[in-house]
């Protein structure tokens, strides 16, 4: 056992470098790329001819050393510049909107400046009022498939 080891070690670090390799593009959480890189620090001492245990415990070392030194700042430097755009129900917060069909406590329809078209209702803090067709207003919460909204507030100076 021994002698294959020692005579087919670069086939076995080449395996496991494109085993890690594979598995790190489906996680990509870089843990498998340090123990590739690991691997290939392996295959080259086995082509430098040191014993496979010392092959081993090469990997190891690199591995691991990588994985606490290399891995937290690449992992923070892949964290920033993310897109803080909002989306979703975040980006219809805020959206102002102009009444299509008047909206009350229990129905009616708004178009968003987006150009969608919501079903809406008033928002509970305007509770009390009618908002008609043409009324500028402004989305205040979403509630599954309709828009919670509000007329635009007067800003006294």
């Amino acid at each position: 056992m021994a002698d294959f080891l020692a005579s087919y070690a670069w086939v076995i670090w080449l395996a496991l470098i494109l085993v890690f390799l594979v598995i790190e593009t489906l996680t990509l959480d870089l843990i498998f790329l340090m123990l590739a890189v690991g691997s290939v620090g392996a295959l080259v001492s086995d082509l430098a001819g040191a014993p496979f245990l010392l092959q081993v415990v090469i990997a190891a070392v690199l591995a691991l050393l990588l994985i606490f030194t290399l891995r937290p700042p690449l992992l923070k430097r892949l964290g920033r510049g993310g897109d803080t755009t909002p989306s979703n129900i975040d980006a219809l917060l805020g959206i102002e909107g102009q009444v299509l069909a008047a909206v009350t406590t229990n129905s009616g329809s708004v178009k968003l400046a987006n150009g969608d078209t919501w079903t809406a209702r008033v928002f509970p803090s305007a509770a009390d009022q009618r908002l008609q067709p043409g009324q500028l207003v402004f989305v205040k919460a979403i509630d599954g498939a309709t828009a919670l909204v509000a007329p635009e507030e007067k800003v006294n100076l």
